[in-house]
């Protein structure tokens, strides 16, 4: 097993939509960034990206290249989702916070959860995301920027088969637990 942390922050600024988990949340602010700045799913994307020791999401999608100019989170996430499995990793759960004085979040949590098990092939239950404020405090609490942090497990193929089965190139060995195979591994 491998457990990953993520961490991310942008500023809020005027002009730019708020996006969170992939969900375009109504506010007269919007998070600054070389993407679409959803600071949810960077966050998510790096507790992934550190529990398999690939690095952080600035490697794989750096910040400087106009090709990410814009980028929606939502697909960078489905290439992290991609490189975990090449790499035979399967996604044990994944908890995440957002810390936002502003705007309230709860009503679209559910929607959070689901974009980002859909993308990543697990289900819903192997998702956790819950927002907080810091009552006023710091950056996030006067309300000039959203931060998130994330954590998750990931389990190496040997969990689940022998070592035997596996191919030599450490590809699937198709057992049909993951989402290329169709599977839901519950």
């Amino acid at each position: 097993m491998r457990i990953g942390n993520g961490y991310d922050v942008h500023r809020l600024v005027e002009n730019r939509k708020l996006i969170l988990g992939g969900v375009e949340i109504p506010y007269e602010k919007g998070l600054l960034g070389h993407s679409d700045a959803d600071v949810l799913l960077h966050a998510v994307m790096d507790a992934l990206l550190g529990a398999a020791a690939l690095g952080d999401i600035g490697k794989h999608f750096p910040d400087n290249d106009p090709a990410y100019e814009g980028a929606d989170s939502m697909k960078l996430l489905e290439e992290v989702g991609k490189l975990l499995q090449e790499k035979a990793y399967f996604i044990e759960n994944i908890d995440a916070t957002v810390i936002a004085q502003r705007p309230k979040l709860a009503s679209y949590i559910p929607q959070m959860k689901k974009n980002i098990a859909n993308v990543l092939g697990i289900q819903e239950g192997q998702v956790n995301v819950k927002a907080t404020t810091e009552e006023g405090l710091g950056f996030t609490g006067e309300g000039l920027g959203i931060a998130a942090s994330s954590v998750c497990l990931l389990s190496e193929i040997q969990n689940y088969v022998g070592a035997d089965v596996l191919m030599e190139d450490r590809n699937c060995a198709g057992c049909g637990g993951c989402a290329r195979f169709g599977g839901t591994r519950e």
